[in-house]
């Protein structure tokens, strides 16, 4: 199955954010008690994370959800307006 518009932006947004604040993908999943692999199937767009495993990521990275999905909402609305 290809990856969904949605998920390529949620992960590139959770990379993004992660990189940002210098972290391994395995730091990240050590703070968050995921799965190092799920974290990178996230950020390849090929997971879609439920609302949990977005709040432990963003709870992790310190921003609240709502910033999170703004910021997604934003990529997602500039993309729409490239194709």
């Amino acid at each position: 199955m290809q990856p969904t518009k949605l998920d390529q932006i949620l992960g590139l947004e959770i990379q993004r954010r992660r990189i940002e604040k210098g972290w391994s993908q395995e730091y990240l999943a050590e703070v968050t008690g995921l799965h190092r692999t799920y974290i990178s199937q996230l950020e390849r767009g090929l997971k879609s994370p439920s609302v949990r495993v977005l709040s432990h990521i963003t709870n992790a990275l310190d921003i609240t959800m709502g910033e999170f999905l703004r910021a997604v909402e934003e990529l997602l609305s500039a993309e729409g307006k490239r194709d």
